[in-house]
């Protein structure tokens, strides 16, 4: 009654393959993304790159 079995079942097979090495690295440019806050809409006047200054009482 002490044999030992040398079958190993699916679920641990795939615990290996998952687990067997580490995941592929992530270069920083890959995790920023830059855009504007803002769209410029040049044609009619409405942005106003001070705005902020404006806004916090700085004028």
């Amino acid at each position: 009654m002490n044999q030992e079995s040398t079958s190993v079942d699916a679920a641990q097979v795939q615990r290996s393959l998952r687990f067997s090495k580490l995941p592929e690295r992530i270069r920083l440019e890959e995790t920023v993304e830059e855009r504007p806050a803002t769209s410029h809409d040049l044609e009619s006047g409405a942005y106003n790159e001070d705005w902020w200054l404006i806004r916090m009482g700085g004028l």
